[in-house]
């Protein structure tokens, strides 16, 4: 049972009606901070997700003498120090529960003159490391971890890189970005190939902070000894977080909800085609570009889902959704098949067997194999579940809420502030029937 106190009640609202502003993006929003402490000059960076994680790395930067500025709510400006001017932190460098922030920084500290220690929360310390750590030391890098490859990362310093040209054993666009930012400091070239293409965040921001790099879906390089160029950022509402209202616009019958300004990286957005498949009537409007991003509003607007296999092709671009898709698929008629989602288990948590364990205690038929399920669509009952610290688990089952026939109480919902601070307020504003406890 987690240590946790605090609670959700989630049970039937009204249909879901508005026009919602969704908080920024949070991987653009690390990456914005950790490039313009990087950059000559300085950098400002207009909707920076103001969540525990985000902020987070903008306090390491901190701690190794970056100076930030927050001039008001979701904005920064970042004084950089250049590609070599970071300076040895006094203390352990605490990520909270960023895995992205741990990750990429990973790759940027394995290249610095001085040692350093990456911390995290008790979720984050239990999530496997060795997936960065090994390719880092092909590179030269020394980094010791904890029994079975978990955080804490000790890093040595004064480590001299090598280019690598590295095939990725699994599609993480984390993975890749941290030998991406190794790289950058790395003799020669550096060359990442992935199974599949993954999101290309790191790719577009570098170019955006004048790197030259190279890249196409699935395959990315650059050359070691590059400096950034300071330059200013407008991060776009994240499709992570804005997924969730998708979902529930599109399940709640009655419901027609506009996001505005949504990012639409095409290597981010594969719940939009899962849902389409099902059935989902999602508009794009107001098509534009923030930042080298795709950006548009999104009208959603209640449809009868009907239940569909989704393509392993689309699993990497939605690898943050499932949780919201399970929901989805049990409100939906028939079954949805689930596949070649293995890398759901090493998230903040075993997302398949959480997102499998809470639907049956509601009620909900679900069929858990090792690298994914079998959603039978149908009536979803009143119960109790545990996010097991994971905000996506949680605000998944604030949404079941929504259709089940009694209250659903989510426990351990405090790490919701970690990437979406003000969920449940905006959730309530919009018509979800949802209570806070502690």
């Amino acid at each position: 049972m987690s240590q946790s106190q605090s609670y959700w009640i989630a049970r039937p609202g009204t249909a879901l009606h508005g026009e919602l502003s969704i908080p920024g993006d949070k991987s653009i929003s690390h990456r914005a901070v950790m490039f313009a402490a990087l950059a000559d000059g300085s950098s400002r960076i207009d909707g920076f997700l103001e969540g525990e994680d985000t902020r987070a790395t903008a306090r390491i930067f901190q701690q190794m003498g970056v100076r930030i500025e927050t001039p008001d709510a979701s904005t920064r400006i970042v004084h950089g120090v250049g590609i070599d001017g970071l300076q040895a932190p006094g203390e352990p460098l605490d990520c909270g529960n960023a895995g992205t922030g741990m990750r990429l920084l990973a790759g940027l500290l394995a290249a610095q003159r001085f040692d350093s220690t990456l911390v995290g929360d008790a979720s984050l310390s239990k999530r496997p490391m060795r997936r960065v750590t090994e390719p880092l030391a092909q590179m030269g890098a020394r980094i010791d971890t904890a029994a079975g490859g978990t955080p804490p990362l000790h890093i040595h310093g004064g480590q001299a890189l090598q280019g690598i040209d590295y095939a990725l054993p699994v599609a993480s666009a984390q993975l890749k970005s941290a030998l991406l930012l190794a790289g950058l400091y790395a003799q020669g070239w550096t060359q990442i190939t992935e199974p599949h293409p993954t999101r290309d965040y790191t790719e577009r921001m570098l170019r955006a902070f004048g790197v030259a790099i190279d890249f196409e879906p699935g395959k990315a390089s650059l050359q070691g000894g590059q400096r950034l160029r300071a330059t200013d950022v407008v991060v776009p509402a994240d499709f992570s977080s804005a997924a969730f209202f998708i979902v529930a616009a599109s399940i709640i019958p009655g419901s027609r909800l506009r996001l505005r300004q949504v990012g639409l990286n095409p290597r981010r957005t594969g719940l939009l085609e899962a849902l389409r498949l099902m059935g989902a009537d999602i508009v794009q409007l107001d098509a534009g570009e923030q930042g080298g991003e795709v950006v548009a509003d999104l009208l959603v607007r209640h449809a009868p889902l009907h239940g569909a296999v989704i393509p392993e092709a689309l699993v990497p671009d939605m690898i943050d959704e499932f949780p919201a898709l399970f929901i989805a698929a049990a409100a939906a008629r028939g079954q949805t098949v689930v596949s070649g989602a293995a890398e759901l288990r090493v998230k903040e948590s075993d997302r398949l067997a959480a997102m499998a364990t809470g639907l049956r205690a509601l009620g909900v038929r679900v069929d858990e194999v090792a690298d994914g399920a079998t959603i039978h669509g149908g009536p979803i009952g009143p119960g109790s579940i545990q996010a097991h610290g994971d905000h996506r688990i949680a605000m998944a089952f604030a949404i079941a809420g929504q259709l089940a026939t009694g209250p659903v109480r989510v426990h351990d919902v405090d790490n919701v502030a970690t990437s979406f601070p003000g969920f449940d307020a905006l959730a309530r504003g919009c018509g979800f029937g949802l209570e806070c406890g502690a």
